[in-house]
């Protein structure tokens, strides 16, 4: 196999905290499984910390670990958002938001005061997770004839693969997820079904 299928990333939200000279930095990490999501949890750490001075994020999406944003919310360029992303890497986790919300003490910290503190909080969090390797997977539209319907479920089941949604009418259509690992064979199984008709959706 040329590629890894697996990829890890957090079971639930987590919360870490991290005090310096009376700033107090908290770190919210949440799975999310694109940019509008984590821009949710952003916006709503706004509403619930009004009077916080700062609320910084990094993110890492996609199974191939390859989509990264970050945020830095008025502190100095790279004290913020890059040493949050820089511990998701250390860790190899993606499909993950982390935002820390900063009070400010009356103290400033300085670049490497701020780069230690957000990436301590973040740290903090992560320590608490519950960390959890999923299959990278294909989703796939199929197509078929009612009259198929034993057939194409036979391969489902055989095949072990989940039904996203599906509707059985006259023309059947299903949302399947396929492994990537078995993407192939799977494949083959399906294109030797009569009239059924195969889409690929996207992959997560």
């Amino acid at each position: 196999m040329l590629f890894d299928d697996k990829y890890k990333t957090i079971e639930k939200p987590l919360e870490g905290i991290f005090r310096d000279r009376g700033s107090k930095f908290i770190a919210y990490a949440f799975p999310v499984r694109s940019e509008e999501q984590a821009k949710m949890h952003v916006s709503q750490l706004k509403e619930e910390h009004p009077k916080a001075r700062h609320h910084c994020w990094a993110l890492r999406l996609s199974p191939d670990r390859n989509v990264f944003r970050l945020n830095d919310d008025g502190e100095p360029s790279g004290t913020a958002g890059r040493p949050i992303l820089n511990v998701i890497l250390s860790n190899d986790l993606t499909n993950i938001c982390v935002v820390v919300v900063r009070y400010f003490g009356g103290t400033l910290l300085g670049v490497p005061g701020l780069i230690n503190a957000y990436k301590t909080a973040t740290a903090e969090a992560l320590k608490l997770a519950e960390v959890i390797e999923l299959s990278i997977k294909d989703v796939y539209s199929i197509t078929f004839d009612y009259l198929q319907m034993n057939v194409v479920m036979k391969t489902i089941k055989d095949e072990n693969l989940k039904i996203r949604r599906q509707e059985f009418e006259n023309i059947c259509t299903a949302e399947i997820e396929i492994p990537k690992s078995q993407l192939n064979s799977t494949l083959g199984k399906f294109e030797k079904i009569e009239s059924l008709k195969l889409r690929y959706i996207s992959t997560i």
